[in-house]
């Protein structure tokens, strides 16, 4: 089921043309389901991409997907570094930002507004949602629009065509590694 669950949500992630992607996951046993995680956290992380679980809530896991090197370079843009400033992240040590913000799911009941930043939005949406309370945006797609509508289109195409591809992929029965890049 995981596999499923990367494939349909993280497959831009895996492609190598998005940060990152977040997903809830079902599980029955947490234990067995750490194990796989921690297994496909292995496979994964020989190309690139790490998986972290931001938060456990009853019997569903927030899985963080990730690429740390596509992720240190977002989080050093000005604008980046100011938004999460404002939140106590650590901004001169970006490779702290994911634990703070596993601490920042912790302490609130929704999700941190700055998570955009996190799944490789363009800083000026995110700082768009955040001043704007998730209204008055431009147009919405993987997530809502403050500032080019134009490349954020190209981007929400591109990324649901990926999608279906890997899909596509991954029913005729390539695996989780053979369809993540390394990058």
């Amino acid at each position: 089921m995981l596999d499923h669950f990367l494939i349909e949500h993280c497959a831009p992630t895996l492609a190598g043309v998005k940060t990152a992607n977040l997903f809830t996951c079902p599980f029955s046993n947490q234990t067995a389901f750490q194990v796989l995680l921690e297994e496909r956290s292995r496979t994964l992380n020989l190309r690139g991409v790490s998986l972290e679980v931001l938060q456990f809530k009853g019997r569903r896991a927030l899985v963080y997907v990730y690429r740390p090197r596509a992720l240190m370079h977002d989080l050093t843009n000005s604008e980046a570094v100011s938004i999460l400033a404002g939140f106590g992240y650590p901004t001169s040590a970006p490779e702290n930002c994911v634990a703070h913000l596993q601490k920042r799911f912790l302490d609130q009941k929704g999700f941190p507004h700055e998570i955009g930043l996190f799944l490789g939005y363009p800083p000026e949406d995110v700082r768009g949602f955040i001043e704007n309370s998730g209204q008055n945006y431009m147009c919405s797609g993987c997530w809502k629009v403050y500032g080019d509508v134009c490349t954020a289109q190209r981007c929400f195409e591109r990324f649901n065509r990926c999608r279906e591809q890997y899909k596509n992929l991954f029913a005729a029965g390539k695996t989780i590694a053979q369809l993540t890049v390394a990058v």
